[in-house]
This record gives C-alpha cells, structure tokens and sequence, in this order.
C-alpha cells in the first residue's frame, strides 16, 4: 500500500512518517504525480519519485528469495560500504552515489531498505510480469511552492504490470479505470515536537521525529472525470 493510501485510510506507519520528514510548514504544490494507463490486462504507471522507494519494496517482496539482474543507484548520506559489492561509488555535496549492476535476491534488497529505510533505492529490474524503472539519482528536494513546479513531471518510476491491487491502490476512486492523472498538493500546518524532546538542542533528531499535521489536497482526473478530495494527516 503506497502512502497516500495510507493516509486516506488512517493507517499511518513509519515510511509515511519518513515521507514528510523533510518538509517545513507551508504549501507544496504537485506532489505525488501518478499519470497511469491500463491497455487489455496491462497497466503502465508513471509517477514522480515519491513512489520509488515503495515500488522497489512491494517488487522485492514479490521476488522474494528468486534473483533478478538489478541495476540503478543508491542515494544516501550514509556510509554503505561493506553492505554490499557497488559498481562504483561518487559523490556530490556529501550525497553519495552508490552505483549497482548485479543480480539480486528480493531478500537482499529488502534487508537495505529496511536497515537504510532513508535512503533513496533508484533500482530497475525485471521478474515474471513485472518491469520496474527507476531513475538513479537523487529527487530534488522540495521547497513551499504556491505555483508549483512546471518542470515536475511524473517520469521519475515507470512500472509496468498486470497486478491489478498495486493499480487499486494507486487509484482507489475508481479500480477499473482506462487512463489516470493524480496530483497532490501538501499543506504542512504546524510541526510537532515529540514531548520528550521538548527545550532539546539536539534540532537534527527533533526535525526527524516531529510530526507533520495538514491536509492531502487530492486532484484527479480519471476516464474524463475530474475531482477534488482533501485529506487530514499527521505524520
């Protein structure tokens, strides 16, 4: 289940929590671009990079203990060496670029997201009906945008599958649609410090578990129809 669903059905849990981590008070517009087509029993998603590290963590628990050729990058601030064999390795204003080509077991790339879960995993592989793209390299870091960003496109995560329940959970309005395009504007309202880091100076630890509250304003347009739906969060 991808975040935004989570949201809609209150069942907020830490990767949602890691999604806003980043975002001060105010409006960021054109978030979470899905534009997604269904031709006989194929779907093709698109999406902006939200969806990424998500995508990679249903595809590998699907692959399981089976092996697939793994290609892409890991973005992280993080040391990772010794976790695993990297193509090579740069870097760019302490973000480090950890590039892979190698088969992998789902199992192995589950164990780096769930020890790494604030990473960005830009992986692309294939396995039975599913083909995953992702592209390597760092999102860009959202700034409060009352206009949004007309150079934001969702082409960050191309998937291409016929299971129907990552489609559904995409677009919940309607299951059996034809052709999609949801965005998302996040109004972040107030941010909220855990009580026992209250008059801390720690601020690093204080902005990663504080708490975003807001609303999800929802935009789609889906066979023709377009809608509007707002959702409360805090995350």
């Amino acid at each position: 289940m991808n975040f935004i669903k989570k949201i809609v059905d209150k069942k907020i849990d830490n990767s949602v929590h890691l999604q806003f981590q980043k975002f001060s008070k105010g409006e960021f517009k054109e978030r979470a671009l899905i534009f997604a087509k269904k031709v006989k029993d194929k779907f093709t998603i698109n999406t902006s990079a939200e969806f990424g590290n998500e995508f990679v963590k249903t595809l590998a628990e699907k692959l399981g203990k089976r092996k697939a050729q793994v290609t892409g990058s890991i973005i992280s601030t993080s040391d990772l060496k010794g976790e695993m064999d990297f193509k090579k390795v740069s870097q760019f204003q302490g973000v480090k670029n950890y590039s892979i080509e190698q088969e992998m077991s789902g199992e192995e790339i589950l164990r780096l997201l769930n020890k790494f879960p604030k990473n960005f995993f830009g992986l692309s592989f294939s396995f039975d009906k599913y083909t995953l793209k992702v592209k390597p390299k760092a999102p860009k870091s959202g700034k409060p945008s009352s206009k949004g960003d007309k150079n934001t496109k969702p082409d960050f995560c191309k998937l291409i599958t016929e299971d129907s329940e990552i489609a559904k959970s995409l677009i919940f309005e309607k299951p059996d649609f034809k052709e999609a395009e949801i965005k998302h504007d996040f109004l972040i309202e107030s941010i909220n410090a855990p009580a026992n880091l209250k008059g801390s100076e720690d601020y690093a630890k204080i902005r990663e578990e504080s708490t975003r509250k807001g609303k999800i304003i929802r935009y789609s347009k889906i066979d023709g129809i377009s809608m509007k739906k707002e959702y409360d969060f805090e995350a």
